[in-house]
């Protein structure tokens, strides 16, 4: 079983476990309510309430593990891992792959192998995704074993502490400087539900770029997310004028010859572990599309 445990010090006690619990381990309300009614905290290998007032000595215990069920249909697949524990697991996505359930896309979803991989290894977890990526953006997504974990890391991603995520691009166009930030608020177009636009109304949205090699026509960027807004890189870099080369919604008309969907790949995580607060940093290699595209293109590099 899953667990965390903690031994409450003399500064720790009087106070109630409630406030322990928020203050101090930065549990949400939320995960305190369902921990609580589950039975899932105990103290001294007891069932106690959040009303607790914490005594120096005291054997905290919380328990992770919780039976789940999510409407996810289990899919044998051959996911591509390159890490995993008992609270979390990072994934390769490929191309092609939305990573859960739609009304379109009810099989073959990151959610329903992950779902298999999971009760082949007994345990009764749920696919929880900390980070997504749309269906035709490739590279590594975290998922959650455990409530505590998701919240946790959600509340990392939020906060952006200790967190980078970063991507590699191929774009049209020469960007304006080498290495730079773009600073640009996003907004749902009005007219569609999916498109997004630059627009002064919209919210606060922050990407770095690091041009990494220049081509005629065309660059190689690394991009790194300060806020993490739906369809940001693409949005910013379109916005520009050095759209994604095979973005079928932000990018040019007719350069589908290249690459069949967007070159851009999410190769770069670093994050605090949820339990240990040890940094993870983990890096996924480009897939073969985008490396042939780049191999092509170095035929006329700068």
């Amino acid at each position: 079983m899953s667990r965390l445990k903690y031994e409450i010090t003399a500064k720790e006690a009087t106070l109630k476990l409630r406030d322990y619990l928020k203050k101090d381990l930065k549990l949400s309300t939320r995960f305190m309510r369902s921990a609580a009614v589950d039975g899932r905290i105990l103290v001294n290998g007891k069932i106690i309430t959040l009303a607790y007032i914490l005594k120096q000595g005291d054997k905290l215990e919380l328990q992770l593990d919780k039976e789940e069920s999510q409407n996810v249909e289990p899919q044998k697949m051959d996911l591509d891992i390159l890490f995993e524990d008992e609270d979390i697991v990072i994934v390769n996505k490929p191309i092609k792959m939305v990573v859960h359930p739609t009304k379109s896309y009810q099989l073959d979803t990151l959610s329903n192998g992950l779902l298999y991989h999971f009760r082949e290894n007994g345990e009764q977890c749920i696919v929880r995704l900390v980070s997504r990526l749309d269906m035709n953006t490739s590279g590594l997504v975290i998922v959650a074993k455990n409530q505590y974990a998701h919240m946790a890391l959600a509340r990392d991603l939020h906060e952006l502490t200790n967190y980078e995520k970063s991507y590699i691009a191929v774009v049209h166009g020469h960007l304006h400087e080498e290495k730079g930030t773009i600073d640009l608020p996003i907004l749902r177009a009005e007219e569609d539900s999916i498109k997004r636009i630059v627009d002064e109304r919209g919210q606060r949205s922050v990407t770095h770029f690091n041009v990494l090699e220049n081509y005629e026509g065309a660059q190689l960027v690394k991009l790194t997310l300060e806020t993490g807004r739906t369809h940001q890189i693409r949005v910013h870099l379109s916005h520009l004028g050095n759209p994604i080369f095979g973005d079928t919604l932000y990018g040019l008309e007719g350069d589908e010859g290249y690459i069949e969907r967007q070159a851009l790949h999410a190769y770069r995580l670093v994050f605090p572990h949820p339990r240990t607060g040890k940094l993870i940093e983990i890096e996924s290699s480009l897939p073969k599309d985008i490396v042939d595209l780049i191999s092509h293109l170095q035929k006329n590099r700068l």
